[in-house]
């Protein structure tokens, strides 16, 4: 049975250039309203990932995202946002791009079509056993992704995919596969929409899950995050103030003198 592309069927809406701005909005968020649905329906999916990841991490492995347009350029702004967040080095979740950085602001031509610089790449970081590889592409047919994921496979690491498609060839290739059916989207085949809504929502799930599990996460609190301008550093000090119940400036001293909420906690409970 031929291989159809959902997210590439027509929208369930037409003549949109005639439509007034507000209806364009309203059609737009009535679509969105789908996405946080078709997520929830993928969670078992995403559990059986992370729950897979976490004590490959613990043994220092590292998530690798791949994928091409959108779909790479989400895994790499969730993969630059784990360091500040979580005060984890960049080296241990990393989004891979077709075409590289140059992709991030500029299509580059025919580099999601080569099914070989993927595993390319993933050899440039030492890929080991203890590593997770995360596919990410709406369609699912990226030969980039893959290819990546089908030498990983074969090399007996862990693989995963993030698709907006059934039954993909991405899937295939996965251990794992998480298959958000979001449905045609509002401008047909444009995948920046729902589907990157809902692949933003799963990345900050598997990413969010598992730095909880390794322990990055206090009460609910982001006390390993990176003191990287003022407002951090506040939030910081208030976390320490309601933990401790120190006055601000000495907390904000602290703080500063430990370069975390954890290590300044811990240092001054003698830990």
């Amino acid at each position: 049975m031929a291989f159809i592309k959902i997210s590439e069927q027509p929208s369930l809406y037409n003549n949109l250039e005639k439509k007034s701005i507000r209806e364009i909005l309203e059609d737009i968020n009535t679509e969105d309203q789908k996405v946080a649905i078709a997520v929830r329906n993928t969670i078992p999916q995403i559990e059986q990932l992370v729950s897979q990841i976490v004590p490959r991490m613990k043994q220092g492995g590292r998530i690798f995202y791949m994928g091409a347009g959108t779909s790479g350029r989400l895994g790499v702004l969730d993969a630059s946002e784990i360091p500040p967040t979580f005060g984890m080095p960049n080296t241990l979740i990393i989004g891979l791009i077709a075409g590289g950085d140059t992709a991030l602001r500029n299509p580059v031509e025919n580099a999601e079509d080569d099914t070989k610089r993927g595993w390319e790449e993933l050899q440039e970081h030492q890929i080991c056993d203890k590593d997770t590889i995360i596919g990410i592409a709406a369609s699912g047919t990226t030969p980039y992704v893959i290819g990546a994921l089908h030498e990983a496979r074969a090399h007996g690491i862990l693989t995963g995919c993030i698709t907006s498609n059934p039954d993909s060839p991405m899937a295939a290739e996965s251990d794992v596969a998480i298959e958000m059916i979001v449905g045609p989207e509002y401008v047909t085949g444009s995948s920046r929409m729902k589907s990157g809504t809902g692949q933003k929502m799963i990345l900050n799930m598997i990413t969010t899950s598992v730095m909880i599990q390794l322990g990055r996460v206090k009460g609910n609190k982001m006390v390993n995050m990176q003191l990287s301008n003022k407002k951090l550093v506040d939030r910081g000090t208030r976390m320490i103030i309601e933990e401790l119940g120190l006055g601000y400036d000495k907390a904000k001293a602290l703080l500063l003198m430990h370069g975390s909420v954890k290590k300044a906690i811990d240092a001054y409970r003698g830990k």
